[in-house]
């Protein structure tokens, strides 16, 4: 179970920012700005999507930044994904943002680990 389902924990509240030109957020949906890695983040679940979009103002986020991110909003064994959609459904609102994707109704199907490597 994710933490969009619940809202941010108490110690994550105090990087909860507005943004200009977004609704307000509850509990489940809004935007922090995470100060101590300078990333800012939107949260949101709707249409059975749970969704996170990382960026930093200079550059795109690494694996290890989405990687943080994914523990702060999800279990350690939860499965999430990063879609590389058809060109023509591209949307880029932003230069250096990244999406973390997860349905909420339904597994996400995984390859066996042995086909990525040996562990």
């Amino acid at each position: 179970m994710s933490i969009l389902a619940f809202g941010l924990p108490a110690h994550m509240e105090k990087w909860r920012v507005e943004l200009p030109g977004y609704p307000p957020g509850d509990e489940q949906n809004g935007a922090i700005f995470w100060k101590p890695e300078g990333i800012t983040v939107l949260f949101s679940n709707g249409l059975s999507w749970e969704h996170v979009s990382v960026s930093r103002k200079k550059r795109t986020p690494s694996w290890d930044d989405m990687h943080r991110i994914k523990e702060l909003f999800w279990q350690p064994e939860d499965v999430v994904i990063q879609f590389h959609p058809p060109r023509s459904e591209y949307v880029n609102n932003h230069q250096h943002c990244l999406h973390l994707w997860r349905p909420m109704n339904g597994e996400i199907i995984t390859p066996p680990s042995i086909l990525v490597g040996i562990k």
